[in-house]
């Protein structure tokens, strides 16, 4: 079952120096159940994807296209309706814990407001199943820890803490926006190791945002790779993983480290991201890419099914013969 249908979404923000477009009509499906993996470096549009989807964009945001959820249109509701999706439809965990959790509440009063407000649950009710949900996300003593406050839990812990109160109104769709970006790798693989526990158990999907690889590999069953603000590729992770089509894809496989391979040194991908006021007229990826060609430079490729594969789509002006 198709949850959420994201045609053509275009996020731009007005500035002083003129129009930024941060997403350029991006497309995707979303399954019930399924994980998605967004990936890209710092700057390509991931966020603003999903905050355009949300209605979090900052006050000098447009969002235009289409999302629907589960049928219904959700792009540019009025701001009580949007509320209300977000309460009991789709809830997001944001990359910094700390700055997410209000310092000056505990943890039970965050939580408690959540089901009172949107569950309609009495004080009493709401702290016994804050209680519950701390325990579903593995906190050890977690009656006594829901009446501390947030400075009082370690990283892996308030990250723990934002899950649960994300799975406050049991929600059709998590959006987990570089959930282990401040943690440490064995933190890291708890988290995604109790995600992957709470999507098996609530029957949620999951769209994860992250640059890092390794863990869309071992999370993801869709991957949608962006920079610039576009879509270079998508497919089923392990596809892409096997055999990326797209010399962005390419790279970004390259620079990752590999028990198999003995090297002295990581690859990169030379040169810096675009520069979102001033983007080549062809395709983004273009400056740094080894395969550009003049065409590259003018023409924008679209994104189209790759040669070969039935589920994957690339945008790119090279037959994936030369890019061997």
């Amino acid at each position: 079952m198709t949850l959420l249908e994201v045609r053509d979404l275009t996020v731009t923000f007005d500035t002083p120096d003129g129009t930024v477009t941060a997403v350029d009509r991006i497309s995707f499906d979303l399954r019930r159940g399924e994980t998605l993996g967004i990936v890209g470096e710092s700057g390509s549009g991931k966020s603003q994807l999903v905050f355009g989807i949300t209605g979090l964009l900052a006050s000098n945001g447009r969002v235009t296209g289409s999302a629907r959820l589960m049928g219904q249109e959700i792009l540019n509701l009025p701001d009580a309706k949007m509320n209300r999706i977000r309460a009991e439809k789709i809830a997001m965990i944001f990359q910094d814990p700390m700055t997410s959790l209000n310092p000056y509440l505990r943890v039970s009063d965050q939580m408690a407001e959540v089901l009172v407000h949107h569950r309609g649950l009495s004080k009493q009710a709401a702290i016994a199943e804050s209680v519950r949900l701390l325990d579903a996300v593995r906190i050890p003593e977690a009656k006594a820890r829901v009446t501390m406050y947030p400075h009082e839990f370690s990283g892996g812990m308030r990250q723990r803490v934002m899950i649960a109160m994300s799975l406050l109104c049991q929600p059709d769709i998590l959006i987990a926006d570089e959930p282990t970006t401040a943690l440490d790798v064995t933190v890291q693989a708890q988290i995604m190791k109790l995600l992957a526990e709470l999507q098996a158990e609530y029957g949620m999907a999951i769209i994860l945002i992250t640059h890092d690889l390794g863990v869309v590999a071992g999370s993801c069953e869709e991957t949608l790779v962006m920079y610039g603000g576009q879509v270079m590729e998508q497919g089923t992770t392990e596809g892409i993983f096997a055999g990326p089509t797209h010399p962005y894809t390419m790279g970004l496989l390259k620079a990752v480290p590999r028990l198999d391979r003995e090297t002295e040194k990581l690859e990169t991908i030379p040169g810096n991201p675009p520069n979102m006021m001033n983007m080549p007229a062809g395709c983004p990826f273009v400056p740094r890419c080894d395969f550009a060609e003049e065409r590259c430079w003018s023409e924008r490729p679209v994104l189209t099914r790759a040669e070969g594969y039935e589920t994957r789509t690339r945008a790119c002006h090279r037959s994936l013969e030369e890019l061997k």
